[in-house]
């Protein structure tokens, strides 16, 4: 409770910002956020779900994962991944949704801070496999407005999905504008 009146205060008290969107009202789910162009953008969305109650575990690069900040990412529900190794992470997560009755994991779609002009889709393969919902959330540093746009099944037409996913984005300001894109939407291959 404590936890949450803090993150309230600093977050909206503090830094000004708002929100928007209901918090899906489901046992497990997988929850994208974007635009991700800044270290404060994993500070934002993580006050955002304190103050939600929403016990998150995180894609996070394992070279964030040295002492003691490594016990600190754990702790906050931080999962490392190898990004230049198959580690068959999508099959790894799917079980850990299959023997989770709740489980809301985050991911950033774009994969780095830096600017790409492909998202990843490994949310999307593990959304499909795990049979669950994906969340698309988002940061606007423009407005100060951090929510939830829409959920969306992943229909099977990945390209259809990420069509409707990106669109989600199209008006929303990052911390770092120049290192966000959508890419094209009409031409994910």
């Amino acid at each position: 409770m404590i936890t949450k009146i803090l993150s309230r205060a600093l977050l909206v008290n503090l830094l000004g910002w708002r929100f928007e969107g209901e918090l899906p009202q489901m046992k497990k789910y997988i929850i994208i956020l974007a635009p991700h162009t800044s270290g404060m953008d994993f500070i934002i969305g993580r006050l955002y779900s304190t103050i939600l109650g929403l016990n998150l575990n995180i894609l996070q690069k394992k070279e964030l994962f040295f002492f003691p900040l490594g016990s600190i990412l754990k702790y906050l529900g931080g999962i490392p991944v190898d990004r230049g190794r198959d580690t068959n992470i999508i099959f790894q997560l799917t079980e850990k949704f299959d023997s989770n009755e709740y489980m809301a994991l985050a991911i950033a779609p774009e994969g780095t801070r830096k600017k790409v002009t492909h998202w990843k889709r490994g949310f999307y393969y593990i959304a499909q496999k795990a049979n669950v919902p994906i969340v698309v959330a988002y940061l606007d540093y423009k407005h100060k407005v951090v929510g939830i746009k829409k959920i969306i099944e992943p229909s099977g037409d990945m390209n259809a999905d990420m069509m409707e996913i990106k669109n989600c984005y199209k008006n929303v300001t990052a911390k770092i504008p120049n290192n966000f894109s959508i890419g094209n939407i009409h031409a994910e291959a």
